[in-house]
C-alpha cells in the first residue's frame, strides 16, 4: 500500500465531501420536533461514554501510541467502536496523529492552532481533501492486519449500523439523540484537544510545542485533557500522571487489565515525577 500524493489537494475545506459532517450537525436540530425522554438521554450518554473510550483508549492510546497490548480480536472491537464515532478509520486517525507528534506546532503540523489558527486546528483540517489519504508509511505496524485495512477503507459501516440500531430501538428520538447528538458531542470533545489544549490550560513540562493540561477537557474526554503530560511522554498509557489528575480511560483500562483483556500498560517514567517535583519547588520559591 502506498500513499497517493495528488497535486490538486490543498489546505482548503472541501464543502462537497463535508456534506455528511455538516448534515450530522444539522440533524441534531430535529430534536425540536422529536422531543426528548429520559430513555434517549440515557442512550445518548451511554453511546458517548462507550465511543469516547474507544477513541481515547483505542484510536489514540493503542493504535497511535501502542501504550499497551491486547489481542487481535479486542483490537478489532476497539477499532469498530471507534469507527462508529464517525471520525474516519483507525489507520487514518492513528497515522495522522503520529504525524502530529512528529511535527507538533511546527510548520508541517496538520492541526496546530499556533500555525493555522483555532478554526483550522479544531475542525478545518478534518474537512480538507489534502488529508483524505491514510499515511500508511506511518502505520505499517497495524496496516498488516487485513481486517483493519478493510475497516479503514469502509470506516462508516459501524456508524451506519449504529444509527440503524438507534432508530430500530427508539425510533426517531433514538436516532437523533442516540446517534446524531452524541456523535456531534464526540466530534467536538475530541477536536477540542487539538485546539483548546494548545491554547488554554497549565504547562507543567517544557516541551517543543504549546501543549497544556486542562481538568475540564480531561473530564470531557476521559483523560485526554492532560495534554502537556502526554506530549512530554506520549507512550504512557496513563495521561493523568498524578492521582488527582482524573483519567477515566486509564481507570477502565486498569479494569480490563485485571480481567486479562489488555496487558503491559506503560506507566509514566520516573523522570516525569522528578521533573514535576522540580517545577513545583521552583514555583513555590
Amino acid at each position: 500500500m502506498k500513499e497517493s500524493v495528488e497535486v490538486y489537494r490543498t489546505d482548503t475545506i472541501d464543502w462537497w465531501t463535508s456534506v455528511p459532517f455538516i448534515g450530522t450537525h444539522l440533524a441534531c436540530l430535529a430534536a425540536i420536533w422529536t422531543g426528548v425522554s429520559w430513555r434517549v438521554v440515557a442512550l445518548c450518554v451511554a453511546l458517548y461514554v462507550i465511543r469516547m473510550f474507544a477513541i481515547t483508549a483505542g484510536y489514540h492510546r493503542y493504535f497511535s501510541h501502542r501504550s499497551y497490548r491486547t489481542s487481535r480480536v479486542f483490537q478489532f472491537v476497539l477499532a469498530c467502536i471507534g469507527a462508529s464515532a464517525m471520525q474516519k478509520g483507525p489507520l487514518w486517525w492513528a497515522a495522522h496523529h503520529r504525524h502530529h507528534h512528529q511535527h507538533s506546532d511546527q510548520e508541517d503540523d496538520i492541526h496546530s492552532p499556533e500555525q493555522r489558527g483555532f478554526w483550522w486546528s479544531h475542525v478545518g483540517w478534518m474537512l480538507s481533501n489534502r488529508y483524505d489519504e491514510t499515511r500508511f508509511r506511518l502505520i505499517q505496524d497495524f496496516a498488516k492486519y487485513p481486517e483493519l485495512t478493510w475497516l479503514n477503507r469502509y470506516p462508516y459501516i459501524p456508524g451506519i449500523l449504529l444509527a440503524t440500531g438507534c432508530y430500530s430501538v427508539l425510533g426517531w428520538q433514538g436516532l437523533v439523540w442516540g446517534f446524531f447528538i452524541s456523535t456531534v458531542m464526540l466530534y467536538h470533545g475530541t477536536f477540542a484537544i487539538n485546539s483548546f489544549c494548545h491554547i488554554f490550560g497549565k504547562v507543567r513540562y517544557k516541551t517543543s510545542d504549546t501543549s497544556r493540561n486542562s481538568l475540564i477537557l480531561a473530564l470531557i474526554t476521559f483523560g485526554e485533557g492532560w495534554h502537556n503530560n502526554h506530549h512530554y511522554y506520549s507512550t504512557s498509557t496513563r495521561m493523568g500522571f498524578f492521582w488527582w489528575e482524573v483519567d477515566i480511560s486509564y481507570y477502565i483500562l486498569r479494569v480490563l487489565a485485571a480481567l486479562g483483556i489488555v496487558w503491559e500498560l506503560k506507566p509514566p517514567p520516573e523522570r516525569a515525577y522528578q521533573t514535576a517535583a522540580m517545577v513545583a519547588d521552583a514555583m513555590s520559591e
